[in-house]
């Protein structure tokens, strides 16, 4: 079994600090129908897709992936200390699928059942996870004075958020999605969030840099969803999950380190996989 951490530490101390702390937790099994299985030629990644965030954008890579489009695609645009981009057959930047763009869904309503769990409270706002992804709302008191009872509510962009690409017009993504390799909070509301990457981060920063990229580029030899791929060969992934107890406690260790200048962003995720 594998023990990956998401987060800024990636350290042997804190790994097994991790794997001390949360050996009796509970954990959770994501759905292998959000899951995307991402092998390049720099490793595996795994990437944990959110459809309470962004329901389409979910449904577009699930579809693409299962058509193979991402198959053999480089990531033709990776900026340290930023992100990772891929996902155009041109290999360029400048192509997309021939599935009609996307709405932008950079923000959503965040009612009771939204699996929002909030570990801090700054100044009108909620900061905490859905799934395996930081994410920002509107204070909670504020759903007694909205019409359907609910809050807006973003994933926000800590390293290994799953992002959508587009053009300049909020309604323009189509096929190109990032990976970032470190936070990046300024991209919040601009581009759909819809995930993270739970297993991998290390290959995601080790990709080659460049804007563009000079060849040869890294490259993803094919993308699968978990749920296609035969049992006995499937791996096994476990994610701490943020309702629980033990995940708590790492939230508060976190806030308590760093104090004023805590960020979401500072709560690492123990993931499990065999």
């Amino acid at each position: 079994m594998a023990l990956g951490l998401l987060g800024p530490g990636l350290s042997s101390p804190a790994l097994a600090a991790a794997a001390a702390a949360t050996a009796t937790a509970d954990w959770r099994a994501p759905d292998p129908q959000n899951v995307l299985v991402v092998d390049t030629d720099k490793g595996r990644v795994l990437v944990e897709m959110v459809p309470e965030a962004a329901p389409a954008h979910v449904e577009r890579l699930r579809a693409l992936a299962r058509a193979g489009f991402y198959d053999g695609r480089t990531f033709f645009r990776v900026i340290d200390r930023f992100m990772a981009q891929t996902g155009d057959p041109k290999d360029t930047g400048e192509g997309g699928s021939d599935k009609p763009d996307l709405k932008g869904e950079f923000t959503w309503r965040r009612g009771t059942d939204s699996g929002f769990v909030a570990f801090a409270h700054p100044m009108g706002a909620d900061l905490g996870f859905v799934g395996p992804m930081p994410a920002v709302s509107q204070g909670w008191d504020y759903a007694s004075m909205t019409a359907d009872h609910k809050v807006a509510a973003w994933g926000t962009y800590c390293p290994g958020v799953l992002g959508m690409a587009r053009d300049e017009g909020p309604d323009t993504a189509n096929s190109q999605f990032f990976l970032m390799r470190q936070a990046y909070p300024s991209l919040d509301k601009r581009y759909t969030a819809f995930g993270r990457v739970i297993f991998g981060l290390d290959v995601v920063r080790a990709i080659k840099t460049g804007e563009p990229v000079a060849a040869p580029q890294d490259r993803m030899l094919k993308v699968r969803v978990l749920a296609d791929i035969p049992a006995g060969e499937r791996p096994r992934i476990e994610v701490l999950d943020p309702r629980g107890a033990a995940f708590a406690a790492l939230a508060a260790k976190a806030r308590a380190a760093r104090g004023a200048d805590f960020s979401v962003c500072d709560i690492e995720v123990p993931v499990r996989v065999k």
